[in-house]
């Protein structure tokens, strides 16, 4: 918003840029893209209690609709995080009652190593919990 203002008060008012004013338009937009493809930048986990909780969400909210999901932890089957270059992706496998199994998906691209090792650790406890009750 700053950059279309700053464009349209250099443009219609003072001129004192030429040329160079189409950057107040440009720069940000190239940035909001950079955003969209870099997906949801706030990821929230919760593994308290008997429910898991996820929350994706991106710092502004009108790129992309934030996603939010709770489920009890017996029905989490698996879980896969795949990473390409700086864009990693966290894929879940529940289980539901009309098609077998429902996949979800999380960018969690902004975690740092240790969040996401420590993400590890906490779904594969619960992963294993499970098996070892399926058992």
């Amino acid at each position: 918003m700053f950059g279309i203002i700053a464009f349209a008060a250099n443009e219609y008012r003072f001129n004192a840029l030429g040329k160079e004013s189409y950057l107040f338009i440009i720069v940000p937009l190239l940035l909001l893209i950079i955003f969209y493809v870099s997906g949801r930048q706030i990821f929230e986990y919760d593994s308290d209690g008997e429910a898991l909780n996820f929350k994706n969400r991106n710092i502004i909210p009108f790129l992309d609709k934030p996603l939010h999901d709770e489920f009890p932890k017996y029905k989490l089957i698996k879980y896969d995080i795949v990473s390409i270059l700086f864009f990693k992706r966290l894929y879940i496998t529940v289980s539901s009652k009309n098609n077998g199994s429902t996949m979800l998906k999380y960018q969690i691209s902004y975690l740092t190593k240790k969040e996401v090792n420590d993400l590890k650790l906490s779904l594969n406890k619960v992963v294993k919990a499970n098996k070892e009750k399926k058992d």
